[in-house]
């Protein structure tokens, strides 16, 4: 007999249906950023009216289904209507990193071949190192409150964001999508070579935010405030901008206050704020701050955590504090949730700290497996074995734009994280380690094999390795192990190399110490063994002044 189909609408999955809701059903919640004095409000239902004058400003200057359009923009509400009005009409979000070193900022948007580029006034300077080496862009756009963009920038002229927005009308006529299109981009961060670019659809999108919505996920719901400090440009900020509207709650946006803990403290005191989202870093200060000045966030009862492992005296730290804290795992490529540390049901209450610091339960709606990296067998949920993580699931990666690193999908379809972990009974997932030498600082990665290269370029300098060791602060920083050509053994010094690297990587990329020794231990091919150098590391020295931290 024929297979019966269901009879179902074929309704498209598209970010359209949240604008939908933000627009028919939470109109009056409020969208509050702070500025440099005092705090912008407005409200979903008059953000929607811009996002319709937004996207008629776009067709206007020739966006199409398809065309990428950049920001690079802090959390506040013009980046969150651009959210909304450029995927909706059928073309690309694509959100820069504004950490990201000048060179690694013109890769991506040549290869992501943006067509235009919104920047936040306080930004500018960051794109002056790319003039004349961006092709693509044909059109920037300054959101600015009134204040010039700074001189000789050299970037040509900039259309002004609020001028658009008023020669338009604010009933944009909206096209019919596919879930299948192009939604948005995010690129990895450039951890081996260039950064990869990871395309969500809006299906992908979709599906994502109804899986952060689950009671058991992160749980947001209409009587949230929430206050979202991991930056939109960082894995779409978790997903909450969409989650956030999908379930009617009131946003806060901390602008380029992010790293302040005094200003993220005072924001969500004064609106109430429920829900709390950052990397470990932004928790250390929130924490010491707290501490110092005797405030507290009663009103808040969840403070989620990602990017990179909670140490457990942060969460101790954060749980006197009366701020109970959500351990989330994923990356880019999985949109970002993969899974979330909430102890299951029946947990001895002795054992609830150990579950939470874990990465928790893998999510709803994604598949996990843990394989042994040299044969590549499924290994056993035994709390002991370890191997890589592979994910599937609607919201994983299935490659990359122009298709980079091809062998990041196993033969049958399951995405290779890099991650190394290991997974209990219960299914409690740890990781353990990493595929590759790179460095997480601070919730952001930092790439070994580019710093190596950086320093070994230094011409006193014969070799270096470069490992990330415990931070009490960031979690991890950059150690170099450098050795000086025999000529000039003794007579180069950490500073010499710090100053040689300054205009060359990052800042929050140089490394903390750089320590001199004979000889980089190698493998029996000629490799670089860092497991040798790690076994063998003493700590970062509680004295040592960062180089490339604040």
């Amino acid at each position: 007999m024929p297979a019966v189909e269901g009879l179902m609408q074929d309704y498209e999955l598209s970010i359209q249906h949240v604008l939908w809701r933000i627009e028919r059903m939470h109109p009056k919640k409020e969208i509050v950023t702070k500025r440099e004095q005092g705090y912008h409000r407005t409200t979903n239902g008059d953000m929607v009216l811009r996002i319709n004058q937004l996207a008629g400003a776009l067709k206007r200057l020739g966006v199409k289904p398809g065309d990428r359009v950049a920001t690079l923009a802090w959390n506040n509400y013009r980046h969150l209507e651009l959210y909304y009005a450029v995927p909706s009409m059928g073309a690309v979000l694509h959100t820069l990193n504004l950490r990201l070193f000048p060179q690694h900022l013109e890769f991506i948007i040549n290869d992501a071949e943006d067509k235009v580029l919104f920047v936040d006034q306080t930004l500018v300077a960051l794109l002056k190192p790319l003039a004349g080496k961006i092709p693509s862009i044909k059109t920037i756009i300054l959101m600015t409150d009134g204040a010039p963009a700074p001189a000789d920038h050299g970037l040509g002229e900039m259309l002004d964001y609020e001028t658009l927005l008023k020669a338009e009308n604010d009933d944009y006529a909206w096209p019919k999508l596919s879930e299948r299109m192009a939604a948005a981009m995010c690129y990895t961060s450039g951890t081996t070579g260039n950064p990869k670019g990871v395309v969500y659809s809006h299906r992908s999108q979709f599906i994502h935010t109804m899986g952060v919505l689950q009671a058991d996920n992160l749980g947001l719901t209409e009587k949230d405030t929430v206050l979202p400090i991991v930056p939109m440009f960082h894995a779409n900020s978790w997903g909450l901008p969409y989650a956030c509207g999908m379930a009617g709650c009131k946003v806060l946006f901390p602008d380029r206050f992010m790293g302040d803990a005094k200003s993220i403290v005072e924001l969500a005191e004064q609106e109430d704020a429920t829900i709390l989202a950052g990397v470990p870093t932004i928790w250390i200060n929130t924490a010491t701050f707290l501490k110092e000045s005797g405030k507290r966030l009663p009103k808040v009862h969840t403070v989620i955590c990602g990017g990179s492992a909670i140490p457990r005296s942060v969460m101790e730290a954060m749980d006197g504090l009366g701020l109970r804290m959500l351990h989330a795992w994923g990356m880019t490529e999985t949109s970002p949730l993969g899974s979330v540390a909430r102890p299951r049901a029946g947990t001895d209450p002795k054992d609830e700290l150990n579950a939470r610091l874990t990465q928790g339960m893998i999510v709803p709606g994604v598949e996990i497996r843990i394989c042994d990296a040299a044969s590549g067998e499924e290994l056993p949920w035994d709390g002991v074995a370890f191997g890589e993580i592979q994910v599937r699931g609607p919201w994983i990666a299935r490659g990359y734009h122009n298709g980079y690193d091809p062998d990041k999908l196993t033969e049958d379809g399951w995405f290779r994280t890099g991650d190394v972990a290991k997974i209990s009974p219960e299914g409690y997932i740890q990781i353990v380690d990493r595929t590759k030498d790179v460095i997480k600082s601070g919730g952001e990665w930092i790439s070994s094999v580019e710093l190596e290269n950086a320093i070994m370029a230094h011409p006193k300098i014969l070799e270096a390795a470069v490992i990330g060791l415990v931070h009490p602060k960031w979690d991890e920083r950059p150690v170099a192990f450098a050795v000086p050509r025999p000529e000039f053994k003794g007579q180069v010094t950490q500073a010499e190399i710090v100053d040689f690297l300054r205009d060359k990587v990052a800042k929050w990329w140089l490394p903390d110490e750089v320590r001199f020794i004979d000889e980089v231990p190698k493998t029996s091919v000629g490799k670089f063994d860092k497991k040798v150098l790690r076994a063998n590391a003493a700590p970062i020295k509680e004295s040592a002044a960062p180089a490339g931290r604040a």
